[in-house]
């Protein structure tokens, strides 16, 4: 019988495109994904991946049946829902807080799908950015789970009660104004950009610092004309043309017309999306609602890849 923790991070490695890639995610090490992925060979009688002494490849089998395994987990998840709605006639309560960018673009959607009324979830949302968060989850707090980012490994701490569970990634682009004549989807360099203005976050922020640290890595010098924290009002200026920005993928889904997005190879930058909650109010629901969530935020298909 094949185990469902194996097909989750059958996914997780397709996803990542390799084995440390998904232990990282996973909480596992990379020697206890590859035991995995043995295991579900066995229990398939399909050979997933091609390995050698340092890399594996993965099997069109193993591309097909990560396809399949999305739609099992789904199921299994649903399935799970109801049994908990039929543990309790009333809905729980769930004290929830993220971050604007989540509450704009991914909750909404979240509330709109079939799975998320079969959960029988009451939502008491608060909305602020993640250091504000976390304080809601300390004794007596105010909140159940937080929902929060994190730029690299910098400008967040929580207290050692709570759990922590990666929900997903939401990419940084380089966007300019359509007006400056660069075709959106266009590879440039960071030399490129090196003499054009730019719209960056407020000095001494969290994310403030890691992109500093990143641009300097590639000795990119912006000259800036605006300090901004709303990635809405960014896109907005950029739009009008005063000049480039760094903006996550939840703020480009509503993007006004008027810029372009670019590949920048040197500048790849991504908030890691965690899910926060103390040990005492973890459920089957609340389980079911964070991965609702990571399918909303899981933006692009399962393509095959080169495993190392």
């Amino acid at each position: 019988m094949v185990n469902p923790v194996h097909l989750r991070t059958l996914l997780e490695v397709i996803r990542h495109g390799s084995f440390a890639g998904a232990a990282t995610t996973l909480g596992y090490t990379a020697s206890a994904v590859s035991q995995q992925m043995s295991a579900l060979e066995k229990d398939t009688g399909a050979t997933l991946f091609q390995r050698s002494a340092r890399s594996a490849v993965p099997t069109e089998a193993a591309v097909v049946m990560s396809r399949h395994a999305a739609k099992v987990l789904t199921d299994i998840d649903a399935l799970l829902a109801s049994t908990a709605r039929a543990q309790a006639e009333t809905s729980q309560e769930l004290r929830l807080g993220l971050f604007p960018s989540l509450a704009t673009y991914a909750l909404p959607r979240l509330l709109s799908t079939q799975q998320w009324k079969a959960l029988g979830i009451h939502l008491k949302v608060y909305v602020a950015e993640p250091a504000q968060t976390i304080q809601g989850l300390r004794t007596g707090g105010e909140l159940d789970l937080a929902l929060v980012y994190q730029v690299g490994q910098a400008g967040l701490a929580w207290p050692s009660s709570v759990s922590r569970q990666w929900i997903g990634d939401d990419d940084f682009r380089v966007v300019l104004p359509e007006a400056w004549g660069i075709r959106a989807g266009s590879t440039v360099s960071a030399d490129q950009l090196a003499d054009m203005p730019w719209i960056l976050h407020h000095p001494g922020t969290a994310d403030a610092t890691v992109i500093e640290r990143l641009f300097a890595g590639c000795n990119l010098h912006p000259r800036v004309v605006a300090y901004c924290d709303d990635f809405n009002a960014s896109l907005e200026m950029a739009a009008a043309g005063l000049g480039a920005a760094l903006v996550p993928d939840l703020a480009m889904l509503n993007r006004p017309p008027g810029i372009v997005a670019l590949d920048v190879p040197e500048i790849r930058l991504a908030r890691s999306i965690f899910a926060l909650q103390t040990g005492d109010r973890q459920n089957v629901r609340v389980r079911l609602f964070m991965d609702q969530l990571a399918d909303i935020l899981r933006q692009r298909s399962i393509e095959p890849k080169h495993i190392s």
